[in-house]
């Protein structure tokens, strides 16, 4: 069953300042990943408002399947690969970075949209069900094919250094009630009521009522790309599949909703009462 692509860099020129001074101690990271032939600036918003929050976040183009290279997207190891990229970029953020020592390694969070909630769900130690994806598989091409082989990838690996999570309209087909029972991490799970780009309504909120614990669920009145930051003109007349939504539904309005969100999540339960420092 494939997955829907976004396959260009979506979004507007991020503005920046490189190699900024990062200022305080022992504060929280946020690893983002995006979807499907998404790239690292994907949310744009979600990341200014947690830096903003007072938040270190990074943010990768994961190899293979990002806007500009397209080699490992409709093969079977994607789905393990995936996850071993955000192990590879916590590796880095807290071993190697210049400033290493500005992270406290004891908060850390994960934001992931699409196949990027697949990616945390996974992280957050759900084994995938690759038997059960095969039998959704509809079409005999890229993984699908590889699975009527017979072939399945390695599981992928879980990283207990992740505290909670944020995972946003991921697709459903590998996850089952028992294989989510191994997440013990809190959850802020976001789905959309229309679904869209391979991900299925029906799927994300039979996910959403398999998850353990009492994860915070959102429901939003739109469709999968409603979770993309409001297009501009330009972008909205180059990509309409990605920025028309449905009659009434204001992406800006949901995104400051969205976005607020959550920042208090993750102030929760990385944060609690202890005083988040910020860069000016």
């Amino acid at each position: 069953m494939p997955l829907g692509t976004l396959a260009v860099p979506f979004s507007d020129p991020l503005e920046g300042v490189k190699d900024c001074r990062v200022t305080g101690t022992k504060l929280p990271l946020i690893i983002v990943s995006h979807g499907r032939g998404g790239w690292f600036g994907l949310h744009r918003d979600v990341a200014e408002a947690l830096a903003d929050a007072g938040f270190v976040v990074a943010a990768i183009n994961h190899p293979g399947d990002n806007g500009n290279d397209s080699s490992k997207r409709d093969t079977l190891p994607l789905w393990q690969t995936r996850p071993e990229d955000m192990v590879r970029l916590l590796d880095f953020m807290l071993n190697d970075w210049n400033d290493k020592a500005s992270i406290d390694p004891t908060r850390v969070g994960f934001f992931g949209f699409s196949f990027g909630g697949y990616t945390g769900l996974v992280l957050a130690g759900a084994t995938p069900d690759f038997g059960r994806f095969a039998h959704f598989c509809k079409d005999k091409t890229g993984p699908c094919a590889q699975l009527h082989n017979g072939e399945t990838p390695p599981s992928p690996p879980h990283d207990a250094r992740i505290r909670a999570a944020v995972i946003v309209d991921a697709p459903s087909e590998v996850f089952t009630q028992d294989n989510l029972a191994a997440i013990k991490i809190p959850l802020q799970f976001w789905r959309s009521e229309r679904g869209g780009g391979g991900v299925g309504p029906s799927g994300t909120e039979r996910v959403a009522g398999s998850l353990p614990g009492k994860p915070e669920v959102h429901v939003v009145p739109a469709g999968h790309y409603a979770f993309l930051p409001p297009c501009s003109p330009e972008l909205a007349t180059n990509l309409p599949r990605f920025c028309t939504d449905p009659d009434g539904f204001d992406r800006s309005a949901f995104h400051r909703e969205f976005d607020a969100s959550i920042v208090r999540f993750f102030q929760a339960h990385l944060v609690g009462g202890a005083a988040a420092h910020s860069a000016p």
